[in-house]
Parts: structure tokens; sequence; C-alpha cells
């Protein structure tokens, strides 16, 4: 992938709004928070010679995981889907060591919050790295985007736990 290459990146993400969890604040502001960051910089080529920048649409059927992508005149380019399976137990987990901090935030002290926070920055790294590798050969991105798209992977569901 050119790596600074500005057809190789996301210029808009959508996310299915059938696809999304009830939500409170917190999530609410990492979901925006996550999206601001991905389109301000990101990088993004799906494995074939087609360039972008590229609109990706995201959301849960089937217990799968669907990146739909297309070209900025909504050509379709690609549609992967990734089983959720493999995401489980880091998203379970993932969200109940967020509870874990936002109680923090409001109630422990500074130590605990942190060390709260590096565990839940941990997890985060873990499922952004299980997203890289799931995949690989089919989307090229950088660590930074996955990171992001994870934290929109975690805002998907369809009312049922991942």
């Amino acid at each position: 992938m050119a790596e600074d290459s500005p057809c190789n990146r996301i210029f808009r993400v959508h996310l299915d709004p059938n696809s999304l969890a009830a939500t409170t604040a917190e999530y609410e502001h990492e979901r925006r928070v996550a999206i601001y960051d991905l389109l301000q910089e990101n990088k993004f080529q799906p494995a074939s010679d087609v360039q972008g920048p590229f609109k990706l649409r995201l959301s849960i059927l089937d217990r799968r995981l669907v990146l739909d992508i297309a070209r900025k005149d909504d050509v379709p380019v690609k549609r992967h889907l990734l089983s959720l399976s493999p995401f489980r137990r880091i998203i379970r987990d993932y969200f109940l060591i967020c509870e874990s901090y936002y109680d923090a935030i409001r109630n422990a002290p500074p130590e605990r919050i942190e060390a709260i926070d590096m565990g839940r920055r941990s997890l985060h790294n873990e499922g952004s790295e299980l997203l890289l590798a799931r995949l690989e050969g089919k989307v090229e991105m950088d660590f930074n985007t996955a990171r992001r798209l994870f934290t929109l992977l975690c805002s998907l569901h369809r009312g049922q736990s991942v």
C-alpha cells in the first residue's frame, strides 16, 4: 500500500442504524470520536486494483460483521463478512472493563483509573490486532485504522451479545 496516497483511505463511514446497540453517553462519545479520528487519518486499501478514496458501511448480519466498501461514486468495490465468534470474548471483556472505567472516573482515585485504563487499552489493542489478522489479504490498513474500526465494531450489534 502506498503509505501517503490520498486514494488509500476511507473518506466516509456509515454505521447501519439497525445494527447499533442501545448506548450510553460515554459509548456514544467514543463512537463519535472514533469516526472523527478515522476520517481525519486512516490508511485503508482493499485487496484490488481499485483506487479510493472509499466509503465504508459497517453492519451486523447473521452474527457477522459486514464491511461494504464502495468508491466515491458509490460503485461497489467489495463486501467482506467476518464471523464475530473470534471477537466475542474480547468484546464482552472490553465492555466489562469499560463499565469499570466509567465507574472509576466518577469515584476512584487516579491510580485506580490508570490501572483500569491500561487494561482497557490492552483489550482494545487485542481486538484491533484480531481485526487486522481477520482482514489480512482482504484489506490492508494500519494499526490506528484498525483500532478505530474495532471501536466501531464494538458499537454494532442487534441487541444481543456478540
